[in-house]
């Protein structure tokens, strides 16, 4: 087969490399516009599992890269005079230059032929003279340009602007991170070891940043003198290099996340930066450059044809970039906002930037540096007002206090629909069943959406809170929690709006009944779907009437003995449709702006809070986000709802997101809402609860210990294990635990010793 590269960077050597090892008589030509030993940046960083992957592919090649790593352990973070150091992470490094010096050394072993300071043509001219054109032309691409409608790229230019350069000041002894504020703004540093003298240095801040230095309007020397300034009290007098001279003008620039639907067009074949990114601040890129290189070359030699070859490169390998990308998007959208994070506690601001990625986790850390990450438990814990001599527990075992209301710890068990009241009453069964979560460890239990009226109801099945019945029943319940544990017990309290009238959650969830459907009200006479019946535009009188519902469900929850009570007003019910445009086209004072769409929601939540208790908290649910491309709730919007309702008087925002339309587009994900929590308690200052796909205690515990959220919801798990708070416990080691049911002792010392017995299993 003959073959050429364009572009020769790590990609396209390792390609031709791993071709020739699996036949040699392949005639490879790789060409490249650059000198040898020109290259944009310093160094690289791989991890233990590529260079196994080099060397199981390339044990020559591997050996060769593996004599010239820097290798560190530690993580180092300063910060406002402070350096905390964590270890256990296990990093190599390799300067660029020199892997790229290792890699065409083997190429031309190998008998690749080597065509450096030649200008790549277009590819459509390569693909008539060859079998096989490997564009590995880079970050900008022209073959994927050249090819757009094949490939169809998405490229999305970020927020931040770096520039890559290099120092002779050593970093060997960590892998650290630098965060200055100027009269500018802030600016961090990405630094590390890659050789005996030289370190890279990558400097970041936000565009406001960047403006506001004037650096788009400054030469190289005169933009890298500034760093030099920022930088002066980490560098020990060495001056910073840049090794882009070649470029014009300023060498800053904004990462372009690419990712290409198809890789392949006829005969041409994209890979490394071409094809796919991951930002820098997990060092990847490289890693999937020379992993998919592995890759390519194996199929094209175990496939039966290019096609089926570029086909299963492209499956297989689009899974892993997916992956990488994931983990690679949190860490560049942690350091795009990272300004939100700057006032925590240093001890929160390091957990935060060692898990930002979410690959590292709560005991993954543990597993890392077990003493770090006792010293941030405790830590955590003396915020939360416990002893310094008491038993060390994990961040979701420690209290929280709103109010008046003192929880044991974080968890909550999440609002979640039974459809088993009758004629809106809560029954036996939503006895035993809230009955047993408060049993199994939870410092709080929600009951699902309680409705102020018969028409308010989501399905017939729903509970109310607006008869003396219902009144009676809900007390029952809460004498009995209160009684027999000591978790709290909150009512949440909504209205369906034009999602009301529709058939129990495991018939047709949101389908209208057969039968007997009743009247639905909306902010606007726009159907929740073209199935369901058209609700009518609710008039002021009945908006006032339903206040007064809300009011009187309040004063019952009261009277019945819930510790705290939350508006629901989210997931497209009667108030959530008011907030959203998507729902509300109204013209009068309730309807265009988001003051005004506020408005009835507001003076709910006000008239409620006026009967309610002083000393008990009030929450409120919203939807931080519509999942719309257009017309709908932001993350950006989200914040301005929540201070709203803080203002207003709620003491916590439990932040969802979306069940507000039908053409809502949701990424899901492990804790895929969290982020609009984090974004809400980080930027507003306001306490929250994070729900969505939360089903691990490491996943409660890294949320809390990072700032993400104060209270965690956990929903299905605790559907399918109502101890899943005392289980986790259990799991964890954690032997602090006082809330055993008492009968349950036996049982409880049983779990624990079969726990120990497992762990020392694995140990073993």
């Amino acid at each position: 087969m003959r073959v050429a590269c364009l572009g020769g960077g790590p990609a396209g050597l390792y390609f031709a490399i791993s071709m020739k090892l699996r036949d040699p008589s392949h005639e490879i030509t790789i060409i490249e516009r650059n000198k040898p030993d020109d290259t944009f940046g310093w160094g690289v960083v791989l991890s233990d599992e590529t260079l196994d992957n080099l060397a199981a592919n390339d044990a020559t090649s591997a050996e060769a890269i593996r004599a010239h790593f820097a290798y560190w352990d530690d993580i180092a973070l300063h910060y406002r005079g402070e350096r905390l150091v964590s270890s256990g992470h296990g990093f190599c490094g390799i300067g660029r230059k020199q892997l790229l010096i290792l890699l065409q050394a083997r190429a031309r072993e190998l008998g690749v032929d080597l065509r450096f300071e030649t200008e790549i043509g277009s590819a459509e001219d390569y693909r008539q003279d060859y079998d096989l054109v490997v564009a590995s032309d880079g970050l900008n691409s022209k073959t994927r340009t050249l090819y757009a409608d094949s490939f169809k790229p998405d490229i999305d230019l970020r927020r931040c602007q770096f520039v890559w350069l290099g120092t002779h000041q050593r970093f060997d002894d960590a892998f650290t991170f630098i965060f200055e504020e100027t009269d500018k703004g802030w600016v961090w540093a990405h630094a590390y070891q890659f050789d005996d003298d030289t370190a890279t240095f990558i400097v970041e801040c936000t565009q406001e940043t960047f403006d506001a230095f004037g650096f788009p309007d400054m030469t190289q020397d005169e933009s890298i003198a500034t760093c030099e300034a920022i930088f002066k009290d980490h560098l020990g007098g060495h001056a910073l290099m840049t090794n882009a001279r070649h470029v014009r003008g300023s060498a800053w620039i904004r990462f372009p996340r690419v990712l290409c639907e198809t890789w392949s067009h006829e005969n041409v074949v994209l890979l490394g930066d071409a094809a796919a990114t991951a930002h820098f601040s997990i060092g990847s890129g490289t890693k999937l450059a020379l992993e998919s290189a592995i890759a390519l070359a194996e199929y094209l030699h175990t496939e039966p044809n290019t096609a089926r070859a570029f086909q299963r490169y492209k499956d297989e390998r689009r899974l892993e970039v997916l992956r990488l990308q994931s983990a690679a998007r949190n860490s560049m959208e942690w350091f795009e906002t990272v300004e939100r994070y700057l006032g925590l506690d240093p001890v929160q601001l390091n957990y935060s930037m060692l898990t930002r990625s979410q690959r590292i986790s709560h005991e993954n850390l543990r597993a890392r540096d077990k003493a770090w990450l006792e010293g941030a438990e405790r830590w955590f814990m003396t915020q939360a007002g416990v002893p310094e001599d008491a038993p060390l527990r994990a961040p979701m075992f420690t209290p929280f206090r709103l109010r008046d209301m003192d929880l044991k710890n974080r968890i909550v068990v999440s609002p979640m629909a039974q459809y088993m009241a009758e004629d809106g009453c809560p029954t036996d069964w939503h006895l035993v069943h809230y009955g047993e979560r408060a049993k199994g460890g939870a410092g709080l239990v929600f009951t699902e959406m309680t409705c102020v009226s018969p028409e308010g109801r989501i399905t017939p099945g729903c509970p109310g809170l607006y008869t003396p019945e219902h009144e009676a029943a809900w007390a029952r319940l809460t004498k009995f929690v209160h009684g027999v544990t000591d978790t709290k017990i909150c009512c949440q309290i909504g209205h369906s709006g034009r999602k009301g009238s529709t058939q129990l959650g495991w018939e047709r969830m949101d389908a209208p009944l057969p039968e007997d459907n009743w009247d639905v009200v909306s902010a606007s006479a726009l159907p929740w779907s073209d199935e369901n019946a058209t609700p009518r535009e609710i008039t002021r009188a009945e908006m006032e009437e339903i206040t007064a519902q809300f009011v009187a469900s309040a004063e019952m929850a009261d009277r019945a003995g819930f510790d705290m009570i939350e508006l629901h007003a989210a997931h497209g019910y009667l108030l959530s449709s008011f907030i959203s445009p998507a729902s509300n086209i109204r013209t009068d004072d309730y309807g265009g702006s988001l003051e005004n769409r506020l408005r009835y929601p507001l003076e709910v939540f006000s008239a409620m809070r006026a009967v309610w208790p002083e000393g008990k908290p009030m929450s409120v649910r919203i939807s931080a986000t519509d999942w719309l491309d257009e017309d709908g709730v932001t993350p950006d919007e989200a914040v301005l709802i929540a201070q709203a309702f803080a203002k207003a008087g709620a003491d916590l925002i439990d932040v969802s997101a979306g069940q507000t339309s039908t053409k809502a587009r949701p990424v899901y994900g492990r804790m895929f809402q969290t982020p609009f929590s984090d974004r809400i308690r980080n930027e507003a200052q306001l306490c929250t609860m994070a729900v969505g796909n939360i089903f691990e205690a490491d996943h409660a515990n890294s949320i809390l210990m990072a700032g993400r959220a104060d209270l965690v919801a956990v929903g299905r798990p605790h559907l399918a294990d109502p101890y899943w708070t005392l289980h986790e416990a259990t799991k964890l080691g954690d032997r602090a635990a006082t809330d055993w049911p008492l009968p349950y002792l036996a049982g409880r010392d049983q779990a624990w010793r079969l726990a120990e017995r497992e762990a020392e299993a694995v140990r073993a």
